[in-house]
């Protein structure tokens, strides 16, 4: 299950009606008081309309999906079950429930749809989710930032339900609400979900089980598409880093030294940025100028201005005015996220200083993201490797994860074997930078 919704799209009353009477009869010939779930599954005709429908199974329960019923009726199941638990009658009789617009509830995985949707464990690094609105956004949740999704529970973070009047502003305002849904520290369904959404079927609400086998080319594939809006965001993201970086270190002392405008006398200061996209081999490059706030890209020059509120930043390129989120991933400073128009994205940001650092100390070394075991290792001592080269495959719940090198540089131990068992923050791998 993916998306649930309320009422069910083309689903006559008639239809609905006689499955209600079905789900009834159901709970009846078997003696069943309380909650419970009937699903059925539907056939329909060449233009999706329900036709026939079929039994599948009853769930002595309330499901996941309730609160898409509870949206659109205004009724508290849960509530009501208790109530039923209790010895109470029911609080309304079926007529006398009015629906009221449309529902869709999306359920957030902690998986990667882009390997065959295999559940993801590790910390919530950062958990950003829409402001919840009475009636209309609603948030069901028991994690927070900080918090580990590990291998012995159903991968479910989340689930994000959107109320609107009629299903066109309904699926328009869950779009909205995950395209500001930013989660750091494992993977997730988020923007599968995004791209789901915008495809013709869905929203022509032509649904049926092989709706992602039909889509999967735009469903299922990793967005590598950059264009220098996407560097502009990754380089503001950066520079404001970088200011407040400083203003921690320096205080807010009024002091020259706390300024990062790149003033120089009787001159300008151009700065070089490189970052790549994780998974690529091949460096994005943009330059920065700080006296014309310009960036450089392609032998092209923009005016650049931007603001930063939290992790949205607010930019202006040639005269557009654009936001998306970064968000930093505080285990690696050089590591960036980028949040835009429902699309997520890794980045490395290339660290000059860094690099050099590493050069003078002669080594590097790599640690593990999640606990794991360890499936294979691409390398051996000796080897040279290149920014984005695969090392080493650690699988956490079925999923492999591909850990790549940060710089060139040169493999000098390796310090665990095919099949070992490794702790999230275990040194993998020590390799020495290129000089």
């Amino acid at each position: 299950k993916v998306l649930e919704e309320a009422p069910a799209p083309k689903v006559s009353f008639d239809i609905r009606q006689e499955m209600g009477e079905a789900a009834v009869n159901a709970a009846k010939a078997v003696g069943y008081e309380g909650a419970g779930t009937i699903e059925f599954i539907v056939d329909a005709d060449a233009d999706g309309n329900a036709k026939q429908f079929f039994f599948m199974e009853m769930n002595t329960r309330l499901q996941v999906e309730h609160p898409v019923t509870e949206m659109v009726s205004g009724q508290d199941l849960v509530e009501w079950q208790l109530r039923v638990a209790s010895g109470e009658r029911l609080p309304l009789l079926q007529e006398e429930i009015a629906l009221n617009g449309h529902a869709i509830e999306a359920r957030i995985y902690a998986e990667n749809p882009e390997n065959q949707f295999l559940p993801s464990t590790g910390k919530l690094l950062a958990l950003e989710m829409p402001i919840e609105i009475d009636g209309s956004v609603r948030i069901d949740t028991g994690v927070r930032t900080g918090d580990v999704i590990s291998p012995f529970y159903d991968p479910m973070i989340a689930k994000l339900i959107i109320w609107g009047k009629d299903r066109v502003s309904a699926v328009s305002g869950m779009r909205h609400a995950l395209d500001q849904t930013h989660i750091v520290g494992l993977s997730t369904n988020v923007a599968f979900l995004g791209r789901l959404l915008r495809t013709k079927d869905f929203s022509q609400a032509y649904l049926d089980t092989g709706l992602i086998a039909r889509n999967e080319q735009d469903l299922l594939q990793s967005d590598t598409q950059v264009d220098i809006e996407d560097l502009a965001f990754l380089l503001a993201g950066r520079l404001a880093f970088e200011a407040q970086e400083a203003a921690h270190i320096n205080g807010k002392a009024d002091s020259p030294w706390h300024e990062l405008d790149g003033w120089r006398m009787n001159g300008v200061c151009n700065r070089h940025f490189g970052f790549v996209l994780e998974g690529q081999t091949s460096s994005h490059e943009v330059g920065y100028c700080y006296q014309s706030k310009s960036i450089r890209h392609a032998g092209k020059e923009h005016l650049f201005e931007f603001q930063k509120d939290g992790s949205v930043i607010r930019l202006t390129l040639v005269g557009a005015k654009l936001s998306a989120s970064v968000i930093q991933n505080p285990n690696s400073t050089n590591s960036m996220h980028l949040f835009r128009n429902g699309r997520h994205q890794v980045w490395h940001y290339q660290n000059p200083l860094e690099v050099t650092h590493i050069e003078d100390g002669g080594s590097g070394k790599l640690t593990a993201p999640m606990p794991g075991k360890v499936i294979a290792i691409q390398v051996k001592i000796g080897d040279k490797v290149k920014v984005g080269d695969p090392l080493i495959v650690v699988e956490a719940m079925k999923m492999e994860h591909t850990i790549t090198a940060p710089i060139d540089g040169e493999v000098a131990e390796i310090n665990y074997a095919t099949g070992d068992q490794v702790a999230e923050g275990d040194q993998l791998i020590i390799f020495k930078a290129q000089k």
